[in-house]
């Protein structure tokens, strides 16, 4: 297979769809280079030779200016230099431009030492990546611990993952085989030992490798039963905001700024929730720093993208969220938890 080579080989294989734009770039930069190197080289050696010292009564060859010469040893190599940059620019934007909605979105974190995986199903994987071939794939990546970083060479994918945030990253597997993963950010006195594979499968072979694994609990599933133990359907769409459909959606801030409500903004509201407050409520909710794992609040997370937005009702409620007015209590008896829109309501 792929992770496996015989022979000495200048690059990885080229297996996704960003790797062979990121090759052509290094190429041309390696290019570049060598031959301003080579350039500058033969200068040198020429100018050494040309106006060396001499004898005294020796005259040396006359000179004179140059203009159009120095203009363009100053123009041209900024153009080049200007193409390379905006070349590099354009693709890190692709590179960083959210996948679409049809991504499969898989969770990572990093911990001393290993990559623990976790895919929407809840099968989960230690330093193996399965991946269908052919459909992008997201990564939402953090750190339990220390700095560490998530490499594919063979996708031309490194992203440093830190702990107390989110990342995401994007790849499309082009090439059907197995390809090293690696830390890329020395982790520790066992960081050499960070390593693993990625597998990717045709999607038939893939579902059926999903099939043939026990589960454990989807992440949301996990992060409901969280969000009901720890009390945050009780105020969540009554004395705060709700989290039906929020996710990617833009956020009013009590400061009048907007913010996307994305995976990062989530795991902030969390663990820091005076830290953006919705315009419009009060900063009641507890922090959550350091009492919920990094593994239990990318379960919250995941539960709250799970939730479609609220349906209007179909007959007078009580008390419901959509009537209430921000920082008004509950209703007396509120005891019916509804999943679609996350919080209690009187039925």
């Amino acid at each position: 297979m792929p992770v496996n080579h015989g022979t000495f080989r200048l690059l990885p294989d080229s297996a996704s769809t960003l790797a062979p734009r990121v090759d052509a770039l290094t190429g041309f930069l390696l290019l570049a280079s060598g031959f301003v190197t080579l350039l500058v080289l033969v200068l040198i050696v020429t100018f050494a030779i040309r106006f060396r010292r001499r004898a005294e009564d020796e005259v040396p060859p006359a000179t004179r200016s140059h203009v159009w010469l120095e203009i363009a040893w100053s123009v041209i190599p900024l153009f080049i230099f200007v193409g390379m940059f905006y070349w590099g620019a354009v693709l890190y934007a692709d590179m960083r431009r959210p996948a679409g909605p049809g991504a499969l979105e898989i969770n990572v974190i990093g911990k001393q030492w290993m990559w623990k995986i976790q895919h929407p199903g809840g099968q989960r994987e230690i330093d193996e990546l399965h991946v269908p071939l052919g459909r992008t794939v997201k990564l939402v990546m953090t750190s339990q611990d220390v700095i560490h970083d998530f490499s594919i060479p063979a996708f031309r994918i490194k992203q440093d993952v830190l702990p107390g945030s989110y990342v995401t990253q994007w790849f499309t597997a082009t090439q059907v085989g197995e390809f090293h993963l690696f830390c890329a950010e020395y982790c520790g006195t066992m960081h050499s030992g960070m390593v693993g594979r990625v597998v990717v499968m045709k999607p038939g072979d893939y579902e059926a490798w999903l099939a043939g694994i026990t589960p454990d609990e989807p992440p949301a599933v996990s992060g409901e039963r969280l969000f009901v133990s720890l009390g945050c359907a009780q105020c969540h769409g009554q004395v705060a905001p709700t989290l039906a459909g929020v996710y990617g959606k833009p956020v009013t801030l009590s400061d009048g700024s907007t913010v996307i409500a994305d995976e990062e903004y989530l795991r902030e509201s969390i663990e820091n929730p005076p830290a953006r407050i919705v315009a419009g409520f009060e900063p009641r909710m507890p922090s959550f720093r350091g009492q919920l794992t990094p593994e239990q609040v990318g379960q919250l997370v995941a539960y709250i993208k799970s939730l479609g937005a609220a349906a209007p009702a179909t007959r007078p409620v009580t008390g419901h969220p959509a009537e209430r007015v921000p920082n008004q209590p509950p209703a007396k008896g509120s005891t019916n938890y509804d999943r679609d829109i996350g919080t209690y309501h009187n039925p």
